[in-house]
């Protein structure tokens, strides 16, 4: 796990450095871009958890 971690850790900051390259990210707003990328890489890697089945919208009654 720890390997998906790094990962995604050195993924987000190598988004947030061409960021910051290109000009669309200032050093200064750093902080929260980094946060809201790393959150959206973490999200989009791990899988979801499946939906409970009482949760469903199949129109069947339990």
């Amino acid at each position: 796990m720890a390997s998906i971690d790094e990962q995604i850790l050195r993924t987000a900051k190598e988004v947030v450095v061409k960021f910051i390259e290109a000009g669309r990210v200032s050093p200064a707003g750093f902080p929260e871009t980094f946060r809201t990328i790393y959150r959206t890489i973490d999200q989009t890697v791990r899988p979801t958890p499946p939906a409970d089945s009482a949760d469903s919208t199949d129109g069947s009654t339990s």
